[in-house]
């Protein structure tokens, strides 16, 4: 509740709820507010019930919150599971290499328009200094490494199996459907670039779908349309 207007033409504040913040840590978050990277505070608050500016009464504790260093709004901690900028475009370039690296290795590395189409498509996701021989000896380097390529767990293998799901399924969540649709289409037109799929590229091609959180018949949907682009 407030007193009427005093002499100076402002209202008191006479009595209601006030929180006292202290600062427990700090990072980079995406702010909504601002909608971009920031800075932010982690914080804790104490409530305290007050009487003419006075504190009396403990009320609760507040937050955690984080609060914008520039806007000073101030978010539930779950706002730190929304990547910063700069991470969420790591993220996307290493998705994009992983899948390349995928259907590379289930398809095989003999063909020259395959691995320029690999090539041309993560260096278009920001590894601009990928070349052929980077990715093919990646390949070779998983198929002598029998701890990460397991030749009977399927045609490429369950440990590169799993680095779909661990490069893709983080993505996933923060990226519209037509995104991850781009994702999935880019390793399909790499498949495609010496002609049909394979049974293990489609394989593949499923895995990186599911990874992505797409519907199987979304899949096999963006599977049949898909084209290689044009030069």
């Amino acid at each position: 509740m407030r007193a009427d207007r005093g002499v100076f033409g402002r209202k008191l504040l006479v009595c209601g709820i006030h929180t006292s913040w202290n600062t427990v840590g700090d990072g980079e978050f995406f702010c909504p507010d601002c909608g971009g990277d920031r800075n932010y505070r982690r914080r804790t608050g104490r409530r305290r019930f007050t009487l003419l500016g006075i504190p009396l009464m403990p009320r609760g504790v507040a937050g955690p919150v984080a609060e914008c260093a520039v806007c000073h709004s101030h978010f539930g901690m779950d706002v730190l599971d929304h990547p910063t900028t700069a991470r969420f475009s790591a993220m996307l370039r290493d998705a994009v290499h992983t899948v390349a690296l995928a259907v590379l290795a289930s398809g095989g590395t003999s063909s020259r328009s395959v691995r320029e189409t690999a090539v041309a498509t993560v260096r278009a996701a920001g590894l601009h200094d990928c070349t052929e021989d980077q990715l093919t000896g990646l390949i070779e380097a998983l198929a002598a490494d029998t701890g990460r390529f397991v030749t009977d767990a399927g045609p490429y293998g369950a440990a590169l199996a799993i680095e779909l799901h661990e490069a893709l399924e983080p993505l996933a969540p923060h990226l519209v459907p037509a995104g991850r649709e781009s994702i999935l289409l880019q390793g399909a037109r790499i498949a495609l670039a010496d002609g049909p799929y394979s049974p293990a590229e489609r394989e593949v091609l499923a895995t990186v779908g599911a990874a992505l959180q797409l519907q199987p018949a979304d899949t096999e949907r963006l599977l049949s349309t898909a084209h290689t682009p044009s030069p």
